[in-house]
């Protein structure tokens, strides 16, 4: 039994800064007059915006501590992530295995290599000791085909630009080489190991004075470049560029046999892309021919932007591709280079599941990864004919890796659940019987999964469809509407939530008595690409009511009531918590609203919003414009006791971060700002009590290479806002 619970004191009426409002700032969208009176809170270098901030801080700070299971959370979530974590390894050369393992509380994971599975591992590169607080991450790595090189991206502070520097493996030894502002970018190596091709922007101005990842200039003018090892930077030869298209995002990447180069254009975030090639065999003077040429000779194969491509295997001029050509579940294509002309079907599209990934391996095979109703199917399928070969068993959750190349008969599989911390599976594709053997498995110390279920339910939405939703509770739970419930979503750029596990969402089910349901609501990609549209552009709303469609079956169904409902989600599904508490603010207790893009008719005038531009439209069209003011967050904060008695906004927690670089701090904090001023400092003795604070992480960006400790503060920060504002109490 739980030990007697400390009655939680309300937080009380907040006292909040005074942040300027200009009035003068507004923007006429079509005749439409729209105000922007927190403009300044735009540069992120004025010292009005720090002082905002740092304001903003300190209220934030204030409220936490009143939160008496903040320490509680912090203390248990420390516990149980400490614990050895792997991925599962790939391999290199002639026989040598890399993967990354953390111990458990390391800032970052490490990076290890060994010769064999048997052989005795070894550190390869340590990020931890890159920096003092563990800020430096591995963005990405590469290894060259015989092994002996690794090129590796480096980012400070969680922003999207990367360094790329270059290790001789053999004795550990960092090269000189060192390749700058390269952003959204694969890393890919010829087969001869002389180089790799890598993706970049051009320099950002007074580069002297720049704390990169802090800036909100619009990245335009994606370039892909070859670096000679040895050289310098401005020696690199330039794979393409397109400055009639500066928009356009360009890759590179080499062929398993290393006779071709594949460029992928892409115009924006859609699924959709142009192919072109180049035959370097061909190449009288190898790559070292285009020095000052502007390009390399690429050809084109799909030369617009109607579908999604993405190599799976070739065989000489013979190419297997993965598309949504004609196809919204996906399927496989294949093409021979000299009759471009004429495709046909490999494996066709499914009526209801989506062929998400194939993968060649074991010489004529590959591995086709399936979501089915928002659970995995793993087949062995034969790479020539498509025809299936072997049903791979797996569990309902999360296949996160497959680790394999044509060449290796051997593969490696990583899955993780609710329920399950991780299995790295291993399988010998030439074995007669196939089996799913566990390679390595993640135990968590004090958890015990029988104590818990998972299931999958369904609610319908405003018109009529279905909506999964997985919920995860303590087993035999009452359905009596007392349980604090935490409801998570995304909902956009044909991302699909699967099952995962989570250390602090386990420990909010196990000590604060919580449901979590994560919702799979439509925008994503659970269903393939008729299911994102039907969440995008002028469809948006769809997304909300969703959600809130999803939130009316937890509580009509008993698992809790909508003052112990939390609802979260980042990025995009930022964005749907923002909208969502504006259409019903009744209908929650909470909002957790991470990294969110809240100025819909400004997102895509910083960094790399212009590419959002394909699920959410752009307000310098009339008729998207008008899409997106009725659910943009920044622009719809009304004051709900004006239509309903003794109705207020959810107690709110905006989350953003100050080297954010992809969406920028300024959507989170001028959202702060206008909810601040419209529900409570421009009215006396205001009825929106509920507290709405913002908690900024300083040397932290968009999510990716947090360290771990920043990961706990603010899970620990956030949940315990949560169960202080839901009355949630803890049970030992």
């Amino acid at each position: 039994m739980g030990s007697l619970p400390a009655p939680h004191l309300p937080i009380g009426r907040l006292q909040y800064p005074a942040a300027r409002r200009d009035e003068s700032v507004f923007d006429d969208y079509h005749g439409v007059k729209v105000a922007d009176p927190y403009r300044w809170l735009e540069d992120p270098d004025a010292e009005e915006t720090k002082e905002f901030v740092q304001k903003q801080v300190n209220l934030t700070e204030s409220v936490l501590k009143t939160c008496e299971t903040r320490q509680k959370l912090h203390d248990k979530i420390t516990k149980l992530f400490d614990h050895p974590r792997y991925d599962a390894p790939f391999k290199r050369g002639n026989n040598k295995y890399f993967y990354f393992h953390n111990t458990g509380l390391q800032p970052q994971s490490v990076l290890f290599t060994q010769d064999g599975l048997d052989g005795e591992p070894e550190v390869l590169l340590d990020p931890n000791v890159l920096s003092q607080d563990g800020t430096v991450s591995l963005k990405n790595i590469s290894i060259s085909e015989d092994a002996k090189f690794m090129a590796y991206g480096l980012s400070s502070s969680g922003s999207d630009w990367v360094t790329i520097k270059v290790m001789r493996i053999e004795d550990k030894t960092v090269e000189p080489d060192t390749v700058s502002w390269v952003k959204f970018s694969s890393i890919s190596w010829t087969s001869d190991g002389k180089g790799f091709f890598y993706s970049r922007y051009p320099a950002p101005k007074d580069v002297e004075n720049l704390d990169a990842g802090t800036e909100t200039n619009v990245n335009l003018n994606h370039q892909a470049y070859y670096h000679f090892l040895g050289k310098d930077q401005s020696d690199d030869i330039l794979g393409w560029k397109d400055s009639e298209n500066p928009k356009y995002m360009v890759s590179i990447n080499v062929t398993d046999d290393g006779k071709y180069l594949l460029m992928y254009i892409e115009e924006n975030c859609d699924p959709v892309n142009k192919v072109y090639y180049c035959d370097i065999s061909t190449l009288p003077e190898g790559l070292e021919g285009f020095r000052g040429v502007n390009g390399l000779p690429f050809v084109k194969l799909v030369d617009n932007f109607d579908a999604g491509f993405h190599a799976v295997a070739n065989d000489d001029t013979l190419f297997t591709f993965l598309t949504n050509k004609n196809a919204p579940n996906y399927k496989l294509v294949r093409v021979d280079l000299k009759e471009p002309n004429k495709w046909t079907d490999v494996i066709p599209e499914a009526k209801r599941d989506v062929l998400e990934s194939a993968c060649a391996v074991n010489g004529n095979q590959m591995i086709v990864k399936y979501l089915s109703d928002v659970k995995y199917v793993l087949q062995i399928r034969d790479l020539e004919t498509g025809s299936l070969l072997h049903k791979l068993p797996i569990d309902i959750g999360s296949v996160y890796g497959i680790s394999a190349r044509r060449k290796d008969s051997t593969v490696f599989i990583g899955f993780t659940s609710f329920l399950t911390p991780g299995i790295i599976y291993q399988c010998n594709l030439q074995s007669q019987a196939l089996e799913m053997k566990i390679f390595r498995e993640i135990n968590v110390p004090g958890f015990d999964r029988s104590e818990f279920h998972a299931d999958q339910f369904f609610a319908t939405s405003k018109d009529g469809t279905k909506i999964p939703m997985f919920i995860v509770a303590r087993k035999n739970i009452k359905l009596d509407g007392s349980h604090p419930c935490l409801l998570f979503g995304y909902g956009g750029f044909n991302i699909s939530l699967t099952p995962f596990f989570s250390v602090s969402r386990i420990i909010l089910v196990r000590h604060l008595g919580a449901v979590f349901c994560m919702a799979n609501i439509r925008g994503g990609g659970e269903y393939g690409e008729q299911w994102h549209k039907s969440g995008s552009l002028a469809k948006k709303q769809n997304c909300f009511n969703d959600f809130i469609s999803v939130s009316e079956y937890l509580v009509s169904s008993g698992y809790t009531q909508p003052n112990k409902l939390c609802i979260e989600g980042g990025s995009n599904g930022g964005l749907l918590v923002g909208a969502c508490i504006n259409q019903r603010p009744d209908l929650f207790g909470c909002a957790l609203a991470h990294v969110g893009v809240m100025d819909m008719l400004r997102f895509h005038k910083f960094t790399i919003g212009h590419s959002w531009t394909c699920d959410f439209g752009c307000s310098d069209k009339e008729e998207e414009f008008h899409w997106l003011i009725k659910y943009s967050p920044l622009h719809n904060v009304k004051r709900p006791w004006d239509q309903r008695p003794a109705v207020q906004y959810p107690s709110t927690m905006l989350l953003t971060a100050s080297h954010d670089d992809r969406v920028v701090p300024l959507h989170s904090l001028k959202l702060l700002a206008t909810m601040q001023h419209v529900l409570c400092t421009s009215l006396k003795d205001s009825p929106q009590t509920n507290p709405i604070i913002g908690r900024i992480e300083c040397k932290a960006g968009h999510g990716c290479g947090r360290p771990t400790q920043k990961m706990i503060d603010e899970a620990a920060d956030r949940y315990g806002f949560m169960a202080k504002v839901l009355n949630a109490n803890w049970i030992d």
